[in-house]
């Protein structure tokens, strides 16, 4: 019971530092090789050049879409007396407002899209397209805690990997409601490409931290697939098996930079047949979530 109180306080920590990564967002310079200073040249000059429709600003040459919405907080009652001092120190400690005053100053929105944490009743964390929602369920918290113990760990290893795991899953969901909002052209699996939207902010905004945040949820992937039998509901979900969420997550690490992440070929987490094709496969992914969100992206 300790550990469990030690991990609610935790999620606050957890979250903060993600609404962090979620509010610098941004374009890298990758593949124009502009410099940090140069960009803030353009914008100056555009603000001041067109001030009737901000929204739509033509910035660098690339059209802006008009912003109708925001990132709003509902607040929510607990039923669950588990959970009420997680509760609590959320709303005192203004998470989710935080992060909706970060996430509204990055990013555009054509109508608002809802921020809330709750007990749910069940083991989650969802995006919901009819009311526009991101909720994160205080049981997924226990779940995932629950399950690192399981695999051998001690409660601070399971605690650390819980507090990792758990941005990587946030992010995926906030990948889920930019695909709706947005209308985004995604041609294959949705929840594989919230996961690659997920891997990508991770990596690209995070360096080494965001990676660590990967491995966390690629563990998990790991250990969840040696306790469940493969059947007809887990072929047919439309999420892609564990196995394939642990090799896909893996692809994009060693794929951001393979001299640095080449441990996970020599010790034989990464097959050599996927691996050669992850450097193609990561840029092909970095791009697409680059074009994608730069029309959304405020100044």
């Amino acid at each position: 019971m300790t550990s469990f109180r030690r991990n609610k306080f935790n999620l606050i920590v957890v979250l903060g530092v993600l609404m962090f990564v979620l509010a610098c967002m941004c374009p890298t310079d990758r593949n124009d090789g502009a410099g940090s200073s140069e960009p803030e040249s353009v914008d100056k000059e555009s603000s001041s050049a067109d001030v009737e429709d901000a929204d739509n600003d033509a910035v660098d040459g690339k059209k802006r879409n008009e912003d109708k919405g925001d990132f709003i907080v509902e607040r929510t009652t607990v039923d669950n007396p588990n959970f009420e001092n997680l509760d609590r120190e959320i709303k005192e400690a203004k998470v989710l407002e935080k992060a909706a005053d970060k996430l509204n100053r990055t990013l555009i929105l054509p109508h608002d899209i809802a921020l809330r944490t709750k007990d749910c009743g069940t083991v989650n964390a969802f995006y919901d397209p009819k009311d526009n929602s991101i909720t994160f369920c205080y049981e997924l918290m226990v779940h995932l805690f629950k399950l690192y113990k399981s695999d051998g760990n001690s409660d601070a290893e399971a605690n650390e990997r819980m507090n990792k795991a758990i941005n990587f899953i946030f992010l995926h969901e906030l990948g889920h409601a930019l695909i709706d909002s947005y209308g985004l052209p995604i041609t294959a699996n949705e929840e594989d490409a919230a996961d690659r939207c997920s891997s990508f902010i991770c990596i690209e905004e995070m360096g080494d931290e965001g990676v660590e945040w990967v491995v966390a949820a690629a563990e998990a992937f790991y250990i969840q697939s040696k306790n469940r039998q493969i059947g007809k509901g887990s072929l047919s979900d439309e999420h892609l098996l564990e196995e394939q969420r642990f090799f896909n997550s893996l692809c994009m690490i060693y794929g951001s930079n393979p001299s640095k992440y080449g441990g996970f070929v020599e010790e034989g987490f990464l097959p050599k047949e996927r691996a050669v094709k992850c450097p193609a496969e990561y840029a092909k992914t970095a791009k697409a979530w680059e074009t994608l969100l730069e029309p959304w992206r405020k100044d």
